[in-house]
């Protein structure tokens, strides 16, 4: 008489334990989407029930909150908009440009003492902020250039941010030294290989520069603030903060729907590029 395997019970024992991963997966996930959830369903409550109430559903629907916040501050919403978008798209050509041609040199070029300069570089990733934040300052007042948006776009075209040459260097040296030497014998010098086979082959960390500049800089609040005096030249995180010092009594809705509005931007670019951003997160080792 042949016997069947007993194949049933770890078939189930296999289901249950796929069934307990997502419902473990949903859940967390819901826990750490809640805070954003909130803020969006907070920007149609009332102010006098937002914090009174934590539930995702308002009991009184307010979209009014998104009107009267454009028009809240001394300039409309979409004014500071504007200006964060002039800083992002200054951040992000600076970037691509500077830190594409100082990562080349420092994957493809031999020059005398790079090995040094490459570990310079990486140590100024460790470097806060806030310790070269005064410096900076003074530069800046120095040269005029407070309440400009040069202290946010100029230092992007110098290649100061060390972590996305890093992150160029990794990809470029993936890349195979047999193209630049096919090049070079058809007479190529280093600027044509840089600029017709180093860049359009290095479309992913591009990307990836791209994405994270433009999230960084969306965001950044520390630095907008110290170099941006002027309400006209106020990007969305400082124009958000001036919301709830400008008046005595902060109106939460308000400021909850301009924040949300502030979100979409950020969604959309991300949403955009994020084949090549996890591309270029792959190909590069970055983790």
């Amino acid at each position: 008489m042949v016997t069947k395997p007993h194949t049933a019970a770890p078939r189930m024992f296999g289901h249950r334990r796929r069934l307990f991963t997502h419902v473990a997966l949903i859940g967390f996930g819901l826990v750490m989407l809640y805070p954003l959830l909130w803020m969006i369903s907070s920007s149609f409550k009332p102010t006098s029930e937002i914090f009174s109430d934590p539930s995702l559903i308002p009991r009184t629907f307010v979209p009014q909150n998104y009107p009267e916040g454009w028009t809240a501050l001394e300039y409309p919403f979409h004014h500071y908009i504007w200006n964060s978008l002039v800083v992002v798209a200054g951040s992000i050509v600076g970037n691509l440009l500077a830190c594409s041609m100082a990562a080349y040199a420092f994957a493809r070029l031999e020059f005398r003492g790079r090995r040094l300069f490459f570990g310079i570089m990486l140590t100024t990733i460790m470097l806060p902020i806030h310790v070269v934040i005064v410096p900076q300052y003074i530069l800046f007042a120095n040269l005029d250039w407070i309440n400009t948006f040069y202290p946010l776009i100029v230092p992007k075209l110098l290649a100061t941010d060390a972590f996305f040459i890093f992150l160029m260097v990794q990809f470029i040296r993936g890349l195979p030294r047999d193209l630049d030497e096919a090049a070079r014998i058809d007479g190529c010098g280093h600027a044509r290989i840089f600029l017709r086979i180093v860049l359009p082959l290095s479309m992913p960390a591009l990307a990836t520069t791209a994405i994270f500049t433009f999230i960084w800089t969306w965001n950044d609040f520390f630095s907008q603030l110290i170099f941006l005096t002027d309400p006209e030249m106020y990007t969305v995180p400082v124009a958000l903060r001036t919301f709830v010092d400008s008046q005595s009594q902060t109106s939460w809705g308000p400021l909850f729907a301009m924040s949300a509005i502030a979100l979409g931007p950020i969604f959309g670019f991300f949403l955009a590029g994020q084949r090549y951003l996890v591309r270029g997160i792959a190909t590069t080792g970055i983790k």
